[in-house]
């Protein structure tokens, strides 16, 4: 993306004609990645209690609410974040959706912590794991748009762990490895998209605008 004019200016010339970056568009990617930040670290605390946690029914019951914090925060980001292809976009909201509807029910309707219910029995992820088949696919955008090595990790990480979870083939050391490095990544990820310049997470807004008139056009 090539900038047309001094900083302060914010123009930019996109593949489709100039665009102007707002104060709105800044804030917007500033949501979107503290979203990102609140999810690793609410997945990240999660993982520390369960691997290092001890007391295993207090470590479950506390894995509800961080849960919750991490779904919340994740929506925020699927809100935010800008994805050209809108089917795309609306397709990872649309999943996050039937996760959080999934977790909710079970968490009310089960007796035992979301957490060991999801655990003890993994068809359960074939509700619940919409979640972080949304999640999956802003590691994959961030990994085709930024090519970052620890994207490019997560991408088929979280699919792995979650599907051999739930095909009973994993040992479970090799699962709390695989968590661990998800728990991992996933902090470097947030962290490293905080220091990121903000323009490129905006991307080409021309773009976003042809995409609309084409969109009108066939209306």
């Amino acid at each position: 993306m090539t900038q047309l004019t001094d900083v302060e200016s914010n123009v930019f010339q996109g593949q489709f004609g100039e665009f102007t970056i707002t104060q709105s568009d800044r804030f917007g990617v500033l949501v979107y990645r503290t979203g990102l930040m609140v999810a690793a670290l609410s997945f990240a605390t999660g993982t520390a209690l369960v691997l290092w946690g001890g007391d295993a029914p207090a470590v479950a019951s506390a894995l509800t609410p961080l849960y919750a914090c991490f779904c919340l925060a994740l929506g925020v980001s699927l809100l935010t974040i800008h994805i050209y292809m809108a089917i795309l976009h609306r397709l990872l909201q649309l999943f996050w959706a039937i996760g959080g509807v999934a977790a909710f029910i079970l968490a009310a309707q089960s007796s035992s912590p979301l957490a060991l219910t999801v655990y003890s029995h993994p068809a359960t992820l074939f509700g619940v794991g919409f979640t972080f088949a949304a999640l999956a696919g802003i590691y994959f955008k961030e990994a085709f748009c930024f090519n970052r090595l620890e994207t490019k990790l997560l991408t088929p990480l979280v699919p792995a762990l979650l599907l051999g979870h739930l095909a009973g083939v994993l040992p479970v050391r090799s699962e709390r490895g695989m968590l661990a490095a998800w728990a991992v990544l996933f902090v470097v990820f947030a962290l490293r998209k905080a220091f990121q310049p903000i323009p490129p997470d905006i991307g080409d807004k021309s773009v976003f605008t042809y995409l609309k008139q084409q969109r009108s056009a066939k209306a």
